[in-house]
């Protein structure tokens, strides 16, 4: 059955919008976490050694953490599979482009695959630069986020790459939450208009957020 479902387009589509909700969910405890750092170091720092600890006793340290990393690996691998997948899928069906050009789509609908490869690549560099280490620049200190942030948004590249990849995940949520919705049976006549201006909120709200931390870094209020 489970098979079924996933040769489906339907089942495709459904798990774009679960794994993609899913992210989003991510994304806005991430950025009220990354705003801790308007607080100063120590309690940025603490926030980090919190998300190591949580559950204990009852889990073991960073048990929690990386169940939730484990998650994650998993609705980003299903969203990327399903979304090539799809895109495969459309092609097949219509080898030869359309004789009366389509009414133009708006820029998230056109750059959304782009902006999926974007914030992959992103996704790898962020995790090599803040959690391993592998590429950051200065010196990385194990248990010190706060330094660590700031080393890497006094770099012009760190800043450039953050905020680019950020530009890309509002428009992908711009797009991609209104059309979730639609897939799961949320959307409506009545409800698009609602619909639209949340992604837009979400949207907004989200790359501001990110981009917050590295113009706090970059005007010295996070120094």
């Amino acid at each position: 059955m489970a098979r079924t479902v996933w040769d489906s387009t339907v089942g495709k589509k459904t798990v774009m919008a679960v794994s993609g909700l899913i992210m989003l969910l991510y994304l806005i405890a991430h950025m009220i976490g990354n705003l801790k750092i308007f607080f100063g170091a120590g309690e940025f720092n603490h926030y980090g050694h919190w998300l190591r600890t949580v559950g204990e006793p009852f889990m073991h340290y960073e048990w929690t953490l990386w169940l939730v990393r484990v998650v994650l690996v998993v609705a980003v691998v299903a969203h990327a599979v399903s979304a090539y997948q799809l895109s495969r899928r459309d092609i097949k069906a219509r080898p030869t482009k359309y004789v009366h050009k389509k009414p133009r789509a708006s820029y998230a609908t056109r750059t959304m695959r782009w902006g999926g490869i974007i914030l992959a690549l992103f996704i790898v560099w962020h995790l090599l630069d803040l959690t391993t280490g592998t590429v950051h620049s200065g010196g990385f200190e194990t248990g010190k986020p706060y330094q660590n942030v700031v080393d890497t948004f006094s770099t012009w590249y760190g800043n450039v790459v953050y905020i680019v990849a950020m530009l890309a995940v509002g428009l992908h949520i711009r797009h991609g939450f209104w059309s979730a919705a639609q897939t799961l049976g949320a959307g409506s006549r009545t409800r698009d208009r609602a619909l639209r201006t949340t992604a837009n909120a979400l949207a907004l709200l989200l790359t501001a957020g990110f981009i917050a931390v590295p113009v706090g870094v970059m005007t010295g209020v996070v120094s």
